[in-house]
């Protein structure tokens, strides 16, 4: 049963994300990205790290995607054109992405296999993962916060103004 929910779960996870490069309106493309992020997230799951697919959704299925749409809403980013055509041709594809979601979530919930018997001794605990986060790949986490402060710096760079001309630079 896992084989085949990792392939369905691929399957919406690959077709989310072309339909979200694809979409011209930002914010349609935003809701495909975010039911890839879910998509993950179960895959995630149904591999054996629950942690990791809870951070999937935490961080990026709701933090980076309220980013997103905060940012859209400030750059006041619209579609140069009204789109043509029925209603129904549009929200197709959203509704049987949501609909196939739900329904791999349901099968994990049913065929779970820390159901029954308890946590599988082949999940990792917070503790072991920490300990082997900051232990075995402390020079990873280390090059990754690097790139994370290269990024804050590079954005204050891009968004600062000029004081000498009294705007943006």
């Amino acid at each position: 049963m896992a084989t085949v929910l990792f392939y369905i779960l691929s399957a919406i996870a690959l077709t989310a994300t072309l339909l979200c490069v694809t979409r011209r309106n930002p914010v349609h493309a935003i809701i495909y990205l975010v039911h890839a992020f879910f998509a993950l997230a179960l895959l995630f799951y149904v591999l054996g790290a629950p942690l990791v697919a809870a951070w999937e959704v935490i961080i990026y299925a709701g933090a980076i995607m309220v980013l997103f749409m905060f940012i859209i809403m400030m750059l006041e980013l619209a579609p140069s054109q009204e789109l043509q055509g029925l209603v129904w041709s549009r929200l197709l594809p959203v509704v049987l992405l949501s609909l196939t979601v739900l329904g791999a979530t349901f099968a994990i919930i049913a065929f779970d296999p820390g159901g029954v018997d308890g946590i599988p001794v082949y999940f990792a605990t917070p503790r072991d993962f920490g300990y082997t986060l900051f232990k075995e790949y402390a020079l990873a986490v280390e090059v990754v916060s690097f790139q994370l402060l290269f990024a804050a710096v590079g954005g204050y760079y891009v968004g600062r103004t000029d004081k000498k001309k009294g705007g943006r630079k």
